[in-house]
């Protein structure tokens, strides 16, 4: 990675946090026990991490009880457990012009058995407003589901003000914080929210494939788990357990993934997530000023740095954005990602569909050099 610049920050973050590689290499070389299966000392030490790690969780999001943290190998994964784990035929939700594939797909094959959605009105900021979303309630919708920020330009939803509209029509709230996790604030009760899908490898500054999710007890008590297997518990039952976590969580969990994410998160629990939030910031504002200036430079979204992260799609008008991205890599070192960022949606809403766009996504690491030599870059393009 020497001489290269990172600005993909919204795809995976890189680098981790310090200590996330050192835990999950000591856990694999010292004793990669399993819990819930082990009664051996070394697997009560493992068990005790992972309690520690739900509770680290619990802690970040404002939950009151960490039993309501499961973990999965994924935030999609997540989001799946919810969308095909409590709606039912003849359900109807409302999501809003931003979301990820990661909703859309699983609720385009659930319109198979007859579920279906509306989409809230979305801005080109990529802004919804809760009277939108309020206007498409009817009697047969059960929940809404949306992004906290967008993968494409970043902007922050009103996630409270949702909320409240979901407490007013006792509707279900889901929220996915892949891009907003670790970065800003999110208090599960303040916001009225029933399921909170986290990923841990991208603001959370953890590694991949761990991810999962929190839930509210009336949620609980009426979703069906998304797979069923083996926990370690109730063994003398084909039945899944009823009670937390072990009724969302069969199999072997991914150990290694929790243990990084642990030292992540004991990471950013010392250095503070508004402080994290703030460098990011702060190199947001710096790109948006320089490249606000260049002729044939679009950029998708807000142009400011308020109710937004630090993702930033720039639409080059006067290039392909594939070439740009790529002569970005050849000649001057700058990683980022092109396309439609699995979120077509989102691009629409935007007007940059069908051609997509170039996204910069900052990490508290980077820093206003490298965005200069980005910039000089986007020029010469």
């Amino acid at each position: 990675m020497e001489n290269r610049i990172y600005f993909d920050n919204g795809s995976t973050s890189w680098p981790k946090a310090p200590g996330v590689a050192e835990a999950m290499s000591e856990f694999l070389m010292n004793g990669a026990f399993n819990i819930n299966r082990g009664n051996y000392e070394g697997a009560y030490e493992v068990e005790s991490l992972v309690l520690d790690t739900r509770e680290q969780l619990s802690r970040l999001f404002h939950a009151k009880d960490s039993k309501r943290v499961l973990f999965s190998p994924g935030i999609t994964y997540s989001l799946n457990t919810f969308i095909k784990g409590f709606l039912e035929p003849g359900d109807h939700v409302i999501v809003t012009g931003i979301e990820h594939n990661a909703v859309m797909r699983p609720l385009r094959q659930m319109e198979q058995v007859g579920v279906t959605y509306s989409v809230a009105r979305t801005d080109m900021e990529g802004s919804v407003m809760p009277e939108d979303v309020e206007a498409l309630v009817r009697p047969d919708t059960k929940a809404v589901i949306v992004s906290h920020a967008s993968n494409v330009c970043g902007t922050v939803i009103p996630v409270q003000e949702i909320g409240d509209v979901c407490r007013r029509h006792n509707l279900f709230f889901a929220v996915d914080t892949a891009q907003s996790a670790g970065t800003l604030d999110v208090d599960m009760g303040k916001c009225g929210i029933d399921f909170l899908a986290f990923t841990g490898h991208k603001g959370l500054l953890g590694p991949q494939g761990i991810g999962g999710f929190l839930i509210s007890e009336p949620l609980a008590a009426v979703m069906e788990p998304f797979v069923a297997g083996g926990t370690g518990s109730q063994s003398d039952s084909f039945d899944m357990p009823s009670r937390l976590p072990d009724k969302y969580e069969s199999g072997t969990m991914n150990l290694p993934g929790i243990i990084g994410l642990h030292a992540a998160l004991s990471y950013i629990e010392k250095v503070g997530i508004e402080e994290i939030h703030r460098k990011k910031m702060e190199l947001t504002g710096y790109f948006l000023d320089r490249v606000r200036e260049i002729p044939g430079i679009r950029i998708a979204g807000r142009q400011g740095v308020n109710e937004r992260t630090a993702v930033v799609s720039l639409d080059f008008e006067k290039a392909d954005n594939a070439f740009a991205a790529f002569t970005l890599e050849s000649d001057y070192g700058v990683m980022t990602r092109v396309g439609l960022h699995c979120a077509p949606l989102a691009h629409k809403s935007l007007h940059t569909y069908p051609q997509g766009t170039v996204r910069f996504a900052f990490s508290a690491e980077n820093t206003k050099d490298e965005i200069d030599l980005c910039v000089k870059g986007i020029e010469s393009i």
